[in-house]
């Protein structure tokens, strides 16, 4: 555990924002795309226990949105969706993870911003679940919002954007608080559930996931402020334009299949489509797959293993789920969201 004076001095390194600066690295003599044909399997770096998002089933089986979304890649390189090995990452050493090379994706919950883009020698896919961060505390303080946190213990992660969201968010209302740094995300949890802090922040959806693993999540409110904006997006060195299109297209692919009203179940039938777009997409028509170095089935692969993103969210956070989520912002742009895939042609 670490106090706020240490947070003042990681605040000004960059190390809370986790925006330690590197140079990029030059481009390998060997492309990404080649390195994971000849290992056989992706590198996927996720969360180690994030409900929804990276989780062991009962069965050691990892499941998640994030999960998913490296299980769509493998389905896209190798026609199979289980040829990922996931790498358990802690907050504070995920990118370093990528620009090492440990793993090939980061699929971690990573909030898309400037310095982490300009200065990581990183490379971010497209936003795959719009979020924003709050704040969470015990329902027995019966707090109604975030403002009534005046000289609260709020805990919080390292390597995070979260410590500069509450200072944007509190030093204008001229509210004091404790800020309280945590190691990991097991210490973090445990602190909060065992009454060491007046409340936690992470964005909305890990909030979702941290209630739902309590002994009694309505014991917990997650208030209604949502104090700055989170593009989620997996993450990849840069330097590798072609695995970053591999990266970006599975994801359209994803997107774009629910726009077409493609599912796992029905995509056989779509195969037979007269949708000029939906043909090319499907691989009926066109090289698409050559032009990333795939068979050009690798869009049909995705869906048909892994399914579209209403499919991917609705079996991991949707309403039915532990989490509970509705799409919201996550809906597609003909529904009034913000998800949009560019066109197949």
């Amino acid at each position: 555990m670490i106090h706020s004076k240490s947070v003042a001095r990681w605040l000004a390194m960059g190390l809370i924002a986790g925006v330690t600066a590197v140079s990029a690295a030059p481009a390998s003599a060997q492309s990404t795309l080649d390195t994971v044909k000849k290992r056989g399997k992706i590198l996927c770096g996720v969360s180690p226990v994030a409900p929804g998002f990276s989780y062991a089933d009962d069965k050691g089986v990892r499941r998640g949105f994030d999960v998913d979304i490296c299980r769509a890649v493998s389905a896209a390189v190798f026609a199979d969706p289980e040829k990922v090995e996931y790498v358990p990452l802690n907050t504070n050493v995920r990118f370093q993870a990528v620009q090492s090379g440990e793993v090939d994706i980061l699929s971690r919950q990573n909030t898309w911003s400037f310095t982490r883009d300009a200065s990581l020698g990183l490379d971010f896919g497209p936003v795959v679940f719009y979020d924003g961060q709050g704040l969470m505390a015990p329902a027995k303080l019966n707090v109604k919002s975030a403002s009534e946190l005046s000289d609260a213990a709020i805990c919080l992660l390292p390597g995070t954007t979260t410590l500069q969201n509450l200072e944007d968010f509190f030093r204008p209302k001229n509210i004091k608080y404790e800020s309280v740094v945590f190691e990991n995300s097991d210490e973090w949890r445990n602190a909060f559930f065992n009454g060491r802090c007046d409340a936690i922040t992470t964005d909305r959806s890990d909030l979702a996931s941290v209630r739902a693993i309590a002994n009694d999540p309505s014991q917990y409110v997650v208030l209604p402020e949502t104090i700055s904006k989170e593009p989620l997006a997996p993450t990849i060195r840069q330097n590798d334009p072609n695995w970053r299109d591999i990266l970006n297209w599975s994801v359209y692919a994803l997107i774009g299949a629910e726009e077409k009203g493609v599912t796992q179940a029905n995509v056989d039938e779509f195969l037979k489509s007269e949708d000029p777009e939906v043909q090319r997409m499907l691989g009926v028509n066109g090289d698409f797959g050559k032009m990333l170095g795939l068979d050009n089935k690798w869009a049909y692969n995705i869906i048909k293993s892994v399914g579209n993103y209403a499919e991917v969210f609705d079996r991991n956070l949707g309403p039915k789920t532990r989490l509970g989520l509705t799409r919201g912002p996550n809906e597609l742009w003909t529904k009034g969201g913000l998800l949009y895939a560019p066109p197949f042609r």
